[in-house]
This record gives C-alpha cells, sequence and structure tokens, in this order.
C-alpha cells in the first residue's frame, strides 16, 4: 500500500496558534509526518493524540509567561491573526524582521 503525505498548510516564517492552548510560535521546520519519539507521542492522552500521517511542525513558541520549542500536528494549529510579532529570543537567528505577519528566512552571512 503506498502512503499518500499531505502537502504541509503553514510555512517557514509563519506565525501560527495552537487550536485549544494559548500559545503561538513561528514555523522554523516542519515533518511531513509524525517525526519524534515513541514516549513523547505516548504521553498525550490518547482521547487527544493526534494522526501520525499529517504533517508536524516545530515552533518558536510563547506564552504569556514563557518561551519554549513545540513540536505540534497540523490538525491543531491555525494561522495566527493578530498581527503581533513573536518576542521569543531565538526567533532572530533565523529570521529577518516581521512583516506583513510573518518572518522571512534570514539568508546566512558569508
Amino acid at each position: 500500500m503506498q502512503q499518500t503525505l499531505k502537502i504541509a498548510k503553514y510555512n517557514l516564517g509563519q506565525v501560527v496558534r495552537h487550536r485549544e492552548h494559548p500559545f503561538r510560535g513561528v514555523v522554523f521546520d516542519i515533518d511531513p509526518e509524525f517525526s519524534n519519539t515513541e514516549e513523547w507521542y505516548e504521553s498525550i492522552p490518547e482521547d487527544a493524540r493526534p494522526a501520525r500521517n499529517q504533517p508536524f511542525y516545530h515552533l518558536y513558541a510563547e506564552t504569556e509567561a514563557t518561551f519554549y520549542v513545540a513540536y505540534v500536528s497540523e490538525q491543531n494549529l491555525v494561522p495566527d491573526s493578530s498581527g503581533e510579532p513573536l518576542e521569543h529570543p531565538e526567533v532572530t537567528s533565523m529570521f529577518g524582521e516581521f512583516e506583513d505577519g510573518r518572518y522571512p528566512l534570514q539568508m546566512p552571512m558569508n
């Protein structure tokens, strides 16, 4: 049986928010399907566990209280419409200045 991978809905530099939890983040990497540890996957309550065969996003995430890196399934994300930049300290290492609701990838200097 051939497996079909979904095309990622969100792009690098796009600001998104979690569908249920109070955090938002900027996409800095995308896995075409689940690519984390079994331990991580099993730690999610079974009734909330996302399907594996969908894109998963690595986010520089933040809440009002903290900054961290999150790994989130596509089904749990929605676009962020606040128009507000993030304050996560790692964003500037990979992206340029926030504009038009997103962060452009920053080209490495040689």
